[in-house]
């Protein structure tokens, strides 16, 4: 979705929406626009990344942004303005990112991309298989995946299970940028990374550890950071 109150800026974004997902070979989105904050918290249709202006006429984008993120939290909001004095504010709802008028193309590429891998991550549904049945579960609510002697335990947000399949099989399963194989026995979910050194990870608050391969340390660090930048 595009919210601005400048009919010329919503084409234009419009126009470089349509060449991004072209160059791409793949399906065009739904793309709809609004020309006030009023008219974009009235509509009732999925939000799933936003492209949204700070200066318009009546509720401002900082409004409109904090509105999104208490209706969906993983609502992806891009603020585009030219005024950089707001991105303090803008940071306060975590924006995914501020892009500043006139957009340069090659940069509004790059973050889009980055944009589509979290949301792929948000909106993936993964189902774990127990003995006792089948559970379904978003993506980014596992926390890690860790095999233990004959057992593989998911650790979810809400609750731990033991599934009938195998570690290897979750590598596989989860292969999103979020989740990283940091050693035969694990795999964790870099969201949820608190701190870690060349042999443990420490996630959610040191509720868990994770075992890190020494050699898979640089590759964890490098791809942790890149993590990192995609989400700020």
């Amino acid at each position: 979705m595009i919210c601005d109150d400048d009919r010329e800026q919503i084409e234009q974004l419009t126009r470089q929406l349509r060449q991004f997902f072209t160059s791409l070979h793949s399906k065009l989105p739904d793309i709809v626009s609004f020309e006030s904050g009023e008219a974009l918290l009235a509509d009732t249709g999925s939000k799933d990344i936003v492209f949204l202006d700070i200066e318009m006429a009546g509720l401002n984008g900082i409004y409109v942004g904090k509105a999104l993120k208490e209706q969906n939290k993983n609502t992806i909001i891009f603020i585009i303005t030219s005024y950089v004095e707001y991105l303090d504010d803008a940071m306060r709802f975590h924006v995914f990112r501020y892009l500043t008028k006139p957009l340069n193309p090659q940069r509004l590429y790059d973050n889009l991309k980055e944009a589509l891998h979290l949301y792929n991550t948000l909106s993936t549904t993964i189902a774990i298989e127990t003995k006792d049945g089948l559970y379904t579960y978003n993506a980014y609510e596992i926390i890690c995946v860790e095999a233990q002697a004959r057992k593989v335990i998911l650790y979810t947000l809400q609750r731990e299970l033991e599934s009938i399949n195998s570690i290897d099989y979750w590598d596989e399963a989860l292969s999103l940028p979020c989740f990283f194989r940091c050693h035969r026995s694990f795999i964790v979910n870099m969201k949820y990374i608190d701190h870690f050194d060349h042999s443990l990870i420490h996630l959610c608050s040191d509720r868990y550890t994770a075992y890190l391969t020494r050699r898979k340390y640089s590759e964890l660090r490098e791809k942790y950071l890149l993590y990192l930048e995609s989400t700020r």
